[in-house]
């Protein structure tokens, strides 16, 4: 028999939460009832030993068992088995108020399809949140959020949130731990849902054992999760700073010496420049590397521009700049070979050769680079082209 869809769950992921669990119940079960609201409770449960389930069950509450251990996994379990078009998550600490969860519920039944939390607008109670969390992690990590998938969202992890189910999960979020609240907002935003934050209060955890955060494991676990889901500024923009600084510092010193104040550049800044130029544009294919794989596995979504610029690359195209780049290197090189035979390959001033020999060994090193890079682009794409 098929289940009767409901409007609201309310999702609580727990391990070992005998401590605080009856409480968050209560008050769940509590606003369900004065605000007349057609929903339930549901315990996500993630292999907890200290009776958890039992206390959930006795007060009214659904339990489903979640195997898969990891924050994110029983946060994705919890949702596939939740019964309510709509999903207020949070956690099961008693450090959020599960009696004020209207604010969620309007801005969800008007359409929004992801509602957040705000910790820092609501107000953190004294000892809610470790000065490190609160001055830092959450403050930076929320920033970089921001700046690399613009939105209005301020407070990137904050636990208590409220979402159409069916939009989130059509994002097939895939990460197990703390970083899931990232993916969550990360992957709204890359699909453009609609998105919008109220203002919610943190206390203090009733629990006397430590919590299952870990603030510089998990901080970098959610760093790594914004890095790695966006291309440009993972890749492309420092690819792009570099191949910049290294150009234009071996221009500046190939066309003459080059002198700042008492400081003169010369070939060893050059080389510096070859490095930085070289550095540059590898990071910059990784770029294009990543964007190919996502249009082929769909991790993330391309923009129409990319799409375009991937769509209108092919090998052959790569391999012509490729031999040309390498060709003027070779050129260059020749041209650093008279100079030296016409020196009767005797001992040269290095000052002078080398202002050939560094930019042609540049050209021949990129060329070659490209080549390959070609060739490894047009094999990312074989599965989209099939």
């Amino acid at each position: 028999m098929e289940e009767r869809e409901i409007e609201l769950t309310i999702l609580m992921p727990c391990l070992n939460e005998a401590e605080t669990l009856e409480i968050c119940i209560k008050k769940a079960m509590s606003f369900l009832e004065d605000n007349n609201v057609d929903g339930e409770v549901l315990i996500a449960d993630n292999g907890s030993t200290d009776g958890s389930q039992e206390i959930a069950i006795r007060n009214g509450a659904r339990v489903v068992n979640i195997e898969q251990k990891g924050y994110g996994s029983a946060l994705r379990g919890g949702s596939e088995n939740a019964r309510g078009r709509y999903v207020i998550m949070g956690d099961a600490d008693d450090s959020y108020n599960f009696l004020n969860l209207m604010p969620f519920l309007e801005k969800l039944r008007e359409g929004y399809e992801l509602v957040m939390g705000n910790r820092f607008k609501g107000g953190i109670e004294k000892g809610a949140m470790p000065p490190l969390h609160k001055y830092l992690g959450n403050p930076v990590l929320s920033f970089i959020g921001r700046i690399f998938y613009p939105s209005d969202i301020k407070d990137f992890h904050c636990g208590l949130r409220g979402y159409n189910r069916a939009a989130i999960q059509s994002l097939q979020l895939q990460t197990t731990g703390m970083e899931y609240a990232s993916e969550m907002v990360v992957q709204a935003t890359l699909h453009k849902l609609r998105m919008i934050e109220v203002p919610t209060t943190l206390s203090p955890d009733g629990r006397s054992r430590p919590p299952h955060l870990r603030s510089w494991r998990d901080g970098w676990r959610h760093l790594k999760f914004l890095m790695m889901y966006s291309p440009n500024w993972t890749f492309l923009y420092p690819g792009i700073i570099l191949s910049v600084i290294g150009l234009v510092m071996m221009v500046a010193i190939g066309v003459g010496p080059t002198k700042i104040g008492n400081v003169n550049f010369g070939i060893n800044t050059m080389m510096y420049g070859s490095a930085a130029l070289l550095v540059g544009v590898n990071i910059s294919l990784f770029s294009m590397f990543t964007k190919a794989y996502a249009l082929s596995s769909g991790f993330i979504p391309n923009s129409p521009k990319t799409i375009g610029i991937l769509e209108k690359f092919t090998v052959e195209k790569g391999v012509v700049i490729g031999v040309l780049l390498t060709l003027l290197g070779i050129v260059a090189t020749i041209i650093a070979f008279v100079i030296w035979g016409n020196n009767s390959f005797g001992n040269l001033q290095p000052e002078s050769i080398m202002k050939i020999t560094i930019p042609a060994a540049t050209l021949i090193a990129i060329g070659i680079e490209l080549i390959f890079a070609s060739f490894f682009l047009g094999i990312l794409e074989i599965e989209r082209k099939k």
